[in-house]
Order: C-alpha cells, then sequence, then structure tokens
C-alpha cells in the first residue's frame, strides 16, 4: 500500500512572486487567501518612504513616486526572479497614477529587463485588461483613507485615459487610519452605502485595503456587475480555468 504524505507547503502548480512595501502586509495575506493548494506566494519588500502605524499622514507622492524608481524595486526583481517562480506582481497601485499608461508600459519593460525573463504584472494595466475583458465601461473607484485627493484624482485620468466612463472616484474617509485596525466588514460597508448603482463595476485600489472578505461577502442583488480588488487577472494566466 502506497503511503500517504502529509502536505508540505510545496508549490506543487506554480510560485508567484510579490513585490510589496516593505510596511504593507495586506497583499501577501489576500494573495496567500486566493492561491488554491499547491500555489506558493513568495514576498519581496521594497522601502517605501511614508510612516504607516496608528495615524499616518496622507502618502505623499514623492515616496509614490520614488518607489517605482531604480534602484530598490530593480534590485528587488532580479534577487525574485533567482527563485522558480512562474510570474512577478508588482503590489502597488498609487504608482501608475503617477507614471500613466505609458510609463507603466515603460516600468514594465525596466523590471522585466531584469526578471529574465519571468513576466511582470502591474496592477493597473492589469484591471485595464479585465474590465475590457467584462465589458465595463462605467467604473467606480474605492482608496485607502491615507490616500490624498490628489491621487483619487490621477486615479480617475489614468482609466478614462484608456477609454473608461469613472463616475466616482474617492478614498474611504471615514474608515480607521491605520492599515491594521480596518475590517472587512467596514469595507463591505463603505462601498455598500457610498459607491452609485451606476457604476458597471467598482475598482477597490491601493494593496492595503482588505478586500477579499468583503468581496465575497457582497449579495448579488447589491453587487454592481463586478466587483474586485487588484493585481490578480494577469496573475492567473498560467493557471486552469478551475482553479482561478
Amino acid at each position: 500500500m502506497a503511503t500517504v504524505w502529509e502536505p508540505d507547503g510545496w508549490a506543487s502548480l506554480a510560485r508567484v512572486g510579490l513585490l510589496t512595501p516593505h510596511n504593507d502586509v495586506v497583499p501577501e495575506d489576500e494573495f496567500s487567501a486566493m492561491a488554491p493548494s499547491g500555489v506558493a506566494i513568495h514576498v519581496a519588500r521594497i522601502p517605501l518612504g511614508w510612516r504607516s502605524g496608528a495615524a499616518p499622514p496622507p502618502i505623499g507622492l514623492d515616496a509614490v513616486r520614488a518607489f517605482a524608481a531604480p534602484p530598490h524595486v530593480d534590485e528587488a526583481v532580479e534577487l525574485v526572479a533567482a527563485a522558480p517562480v512562474s510570474v512577478i506582481a508588482y503590489a502597488f497601485t498609487s504608482s501608475s497614477y503617477l507614471l500613466g499608461p505609458e510609463g507603466d508600459a515603460a516600468l514594465k519593460s525596466r523590471l522585466e529587463s531584469r526578471s529574465r525573463g519571468i513576466p511582470i504584472v502591474i496592477p493597473c494595466p492589469a484591471v485595464v485588461l479585465a474590465l475590457r475583458a467584462l465589458g465595463v465601461s462605467r467604473l467606480a473607484i474605492v482608496h485607502p483613507p491615507w490616500f490624498p485627493a490628489q491621487l483619487d484624482e490621477l486615479g480617475a485620468d489614468y482609466f478614462q485615459k484608456t477609454g473608461c466612463e469613472v463616475v466616482y472616484a474617492a478614498a474611504a474617509i471615514g474608515l480607521p487610519a491605520s492599515q491594521t485596525s480596518i475590517e472587512p466588514a467596514q469595507v463591505y460597508e463603505w462601498v455598500r452605502t457610498r459607491v452609485p448603482q451606476s457604476a458597471d463595476a467598482v475598482f477597490i485600489g491601493g494593496g492595503g485595503l482588505r478586500t477579499i472578505a468583503a468581496i465575497r461577502e457582497f449579495p448579488f442583488s447589491e453587487r454592481p456587475r463586478k466587483l474586485f480588488g487588484c493585481e490578480v487577472w494577469r496573475n492567473l494566466d498560467w493557471m486552469l480555468d478551475h482553479l482561478k
């Protein structure tokens, strides 16, 4: 009789590399929550010049811009790519807003020059592909409470440049300012009571908000046609459809 071995966490299907700010723990938790058995998440942390904590200030645009600039993120890509990963996700939404679609394409190209042929997934281009695949034309955007109003405006502009009508874009003001204090139930209630029903989809941008449980909680009768967080769409290309 063959011996049945207990699972040991070995990634028999695939490994996903994840680039995240040094003080953000939500992306790796949520990627792990979504990953099926046999898929592992491997994280590299990158310095972000912004102080998180109990009462953080709004994230500064200089810190956002610096996160996407060499050398730290480039070096992190090279280190993660030394592991046998299938894809590398760049878990930082707000730099897309500053760079714009063309700047995102340049960032992807630059990072892939260091990734040994492993594809890099940038959040907002991945969302644009998802919106087009789902036939979404009217979008609502929700950001973490530490996003300043300028990032809300830049986010709306980003998606409008890709041909999407943005009917709503705002930070979730009123939620706790600390990432570790925000519960999925609060995200759920905030989106449910504030996002206009005229939206075809809601994009919860900014990797620091816990979205997976909130998305799963929405009853179908109260949802827009689609509701999703960022990062995932292009990262699933290598998976079988029934595992997505």
